[in-house]
């Protein structure tokens, strides 16, 4: 399912994105985590600063769903790797929306950039 143009560009306006994968029962969500998120071509992005050693990064990826909390909204997600071209887009609206941080470089280096995942709505 894609994301509604107008959700999405909340989501992408603010910084408070915690992202909450389900544990190994598959039922429980996980601990929020606050992550940075951008949006790219219609789709909703996150990496891992740890990269894919990250506990939440290994939980999404293993159990593919579990929701977000941004922009006061709780949204059912699934998850899944991104790879490929796309990552370069993603480097770029990293560099845009965080351009003042000291954590940028981190982010857009292939740690982290291994660690990508898109997010897209379950419902």
């Amino acid at each position: 399912m894609a994301w509604e143009k107008e959700r999405l560009k909340q989501i992408a306006e603010t910084d408070d994105l915690h992202i909450s994968p389900f544990r190994d029962d598959g039922a429980t969500y996980g601990t929020p985590t606050w992550i940075w998120s951008v949006a790219v071509e219609g789709g909703l992005y996150v990496r891992g600063y740890s990269g894919a050693r990250s506990r939440w990064y290994q939980a999404a990826i293993h159990q593919k769903a579990g929701r977000i909390t941004a922009a006061g909204m709780v949204i059912e997600v699934l998850f899944e790797a991104a790879k490929g071209e796309i990552n370069d887009k993603i480097d770029d609206a990293y560099r845009t929306k965080y351009s003042k941080s000291t954590y940028l470089a981190p982010m857009i280096g292939e740690h982290a950039r291994a660690a990508t995942i898109k997010i897209t709505p379950r419902d």
